[in-house]
């Protein structure tokens, strides 16, 4: 992608106003500046205005630019927004149920309040699933979806003999490091008022920019256009030939989002995202009262209703206008997931990897156990690659030796049946040499006497939707302020987790266990140390999740937090509405989901992600509730007020939030 002067200008301005401007409305006196709350929690005195682009600047990021448009561009389209809108009503109950009793206890963490409700030990281990939740899982995803966008855009794999995707994400994580080390929540907070502006806008002018390029396209280079009326609209021709792709509702049967989950599966991630995730509700513990943060959260869920035409519109489109492209980028992961089969002092350029994989599986035939190796491949490489996905099939069946049953469903397509077949196959695989797997990727010197399942082969990288729009469509003297509103998307998520995860650290665990007696200037310096060893780690890790096996972004993420979000929803819903549940029924909860959510995976990886949330949500629930009849606490729970906060709720708050939680309903009407 090539830039002019003036979009180096608008990128360094803008980036040198964000940190700048952060930096200086958190500037305190000398004898403020080791004062933990003023670090942590903005000193109490965020208004509404700043909280509502605050929570939405933490959390539209790439994870939803680039992941969540890489969704709309594969089967799901429109109705990946469920994430969105339900959000809305989300943020609608979040801001009348759960933010007036976090702030009558005074909490400064979310693991705070459950010392409170049930005790020490519960409040510790959230505390730790917590922390390894944003270091390993959201923080590293952000940072490499941010990479990965740079990486698409600049069409460049190396920067100075390194992979440009660690290039990235060292500087990505590098600068949202910066102000947060220096300025704490506050810091986020301004930074997140200029960035959240941006990334609105942006979303806005790409979606624009598609839209006029579908309007302008011809069956020459779209050929699902053939046939639409001349004089069609753009939004008349988006309509037409995505009419399988705008809908909110799945069929029961979809591996990503069935209408099932809809009913109570999708809801756990959002009220725990919401309500209960530290780096999205440390925004609204800063609030200068309840109504402040009432006001704020409900602005928020205003501003969610939009987010589904910015950002999955764009990537339905993009899939339109730019399969090839799509198919282009895949080739690049495929040559990564068989690098083993690329001979010494081959170019990756000159690496062709259908020719490999014909080689690799014709010299093993024979032997194939003896080779090590197992293929997985996707319904869109079976689409575009039919004889070397039947190759791939006849040789994995060699593997077994023996017959694996498989049942078709008449309606599937020819690929999808390979693909089908397939899997299958691979489940066998797993099963009969259970050696070949994760240990033996993890250790060298680890005895390897199973077959390795390799990495998914896959037709489109869906994940290069949004870095494609860009790279296409934006012209120069544009593209400085879309990229520097992309990157400050990623800034503002990254700095929001660091600053959450560090505060985590530094008052539910070092403050409690490390230094029980700590100072102010103790806490402040400790939280500053780890906002830089969390980054550290997160940028070191990153890379690792250009592996497709992960399955993009957006559903890396939602997979992994399924290890404790429905337990935290589980503890803190029913500590909330069943005040005689003893202490013990928090630890229980909480380390039970991982246990129920793990089994479950294993023993039905067929059932989707959100179905396992809600299936894990229940049994807690459930062993929660039966505790409690056993042994009910004597006395029942009451929070107690721990500030001085005007803890009035506001009546125009209130008003609004029906308003956003009615358009929902509406919306969901009119796409169903």
């Amino acid at each position: 992608m090539e830039f002019n002067l003036a979009d180096y200008i608008v990128f360094f301005a803008f980036i040198a106003a964000v940190i700048g401007i952060s930096l200086f409305m958190s500037r305190k006196k000398k004898d403020h500046d080791a004062n933990s709350e003023d670090y942590f929690l903005a000193g109490r005195g965020l208004s509404w205005w700043l909280i509502g682009f605050s929570l939405i600047a933490a959390n539209i990021s790439t994870e939803q630019f680039i992941g969540m448009s890489g969704s709309a561009a594969k089967w799901l389209g429109l109705a990946i927004a469920s994430y969105e809108w339900m959000a809305a009503i989300t943020l609608v109950v979040v801001a009348f149920f759960f933010l007036p009793k976090f702030l009558r206890a005074g909490i400064y963490t979310i693991p705070e309040f459950l010392e409170q409700r049930y005790n020490q030990t519960a409040r510790s281990i959230m505390a730790f699933f917590t922390v390894l939740m944003y270091v390993f899982v959201t923080f590293t995803a952000v940072v490499y979806s941010g990479a990965l966008s740079a990486k698409t855009m600049f069409g460049v794999s190396e920067v100075y003999g390194y992979s440009t995707i660690s290039v990235a994400c060292w500087v990505i994580g590098g600068l949202a490091t910066f102000y947060v080390v220096f300025g704490g929540l506050k810091a986020c907070a301004w930074a997140d008022l200029l960035q959240g502006s941006a990334l609105i806008l942006g979303g806005a002018l790409i979606l624009y920019w598609a839209m006029t390029a579908l309007g302008n396209a011809t069956p020459e280079t779209v050929p699902a256009l053939a046939g639409i009326p001349e004089g069609a609209s753009a939004y008349e021709k988006f309509k037409i030939i995505n009419s399988d792709k705008l809908h909110m509702f799945m069929p029961k049967d979809d591996p990503e989002i069935p209408w099932t989950a809809l009913c109570l599966g999708l809801w756990i991630p959002n009220f725990y995202y919401w309500g209960l995730n530290q780096y999205i509700m440390q925004r609204t513990l800063g609030a200068k009262s309840v109504a402040e943060g009432q006001k704020g959260i409900v602005f928020a869920a205003a501003m969610k209703l939009i987010v589904p035409f910015i950002i999955v519109f764009p990537g339905i489109i993009a899939f339109n206008l730019f399969s090839n492209e799509m198919v282009t980028e895949a080739v690049d992961t495929n040559k990564d997931a068989i690098s083993f089969l690329r001979a010494e002092g081959t170019s990756v350029s000159d690496f062709n990897f259908e020719v490999a994989i014909t080689d690799f599986i014709n010299q093993n035939m024979s032997n194939p156990v003896g080779a090590g190796k197992a293929f997985k491949f996707d319904v869109d490489f079976a689409s575009q690659h039919p004889e070397i996905s039947m190759q791939i099939l006849a040789y994995n069946k060699a593997l077994i030796a023996e017959p694996v049953d498989f049942e078709s469903n008449p309606e599937w397509s020819a690929s999808k049946v390979l693909q089908a077949e397939n899997s299958k196959i691979i489940e066998a695989i797993a099963a009969k040499y259970p050696d070949g797997g994760l240990a033996a990727q993890l250790s060298n010197t680890y005895p390897k006497s199973g077959v390795e399942v390799c990495q998914e082969l896959i037709g489109y990288k869906y994940d290069s939707a949004f870095a494609l729009l860009i790279k296409k469509l934006v012209q120069p003297g544009w593209r400085g302020f879309i990229l520097v509103a992309l990157l400050g998307a990623v800034m503002s998520s990254l700095a929001s987790m660091l600053n959450s995860a560090s505060t985590i650290f530094t008052i539910d665990i070092y403050s409690k266990f490390i230094n029980k007696n700590a100072s102010q200037k103790k806490q402040v310096l400790t939280g500053r140390i780890c906002v830089v060893l969390f980054a550290i780690i997160g940028c070191y890790t990153a890379p690792l999740l250009d592996n497709p096996k992960f399955g993009g972004v957006f559903k890396f993420i939602q997979e992994f937090q399924g290890f404790i979000s429905p337990g935290i929803l589980a503890v803190f819903v029913f500590g909330l509405i069943n005040r005689f549940a003893p202490a013990v029924t928090g630890i229980v909860g909480l380390l039970l989901n991982p246990i129920m959510y793990g089994i479950l995976k294993v023993a039905l990886p067929n059932l989707t992600f959100l179905d396992r949330m809600a299936v894990s949500f229940f049994c807690v629930i459930a062993v929660m509730w039966i505790i409690t009849i056993i042994a009910p606490r004597k006395e029942a729970y009451v929070i107690k007020q721990n500030t001085d906060m005007d803890l009035t709720s506001s009546p125009i708050a209130k008003i609004l939030g029906w308003i956003v939680v009615i358009i929902t309903i509406i919306l969901y009407i009119i796409f169903r």
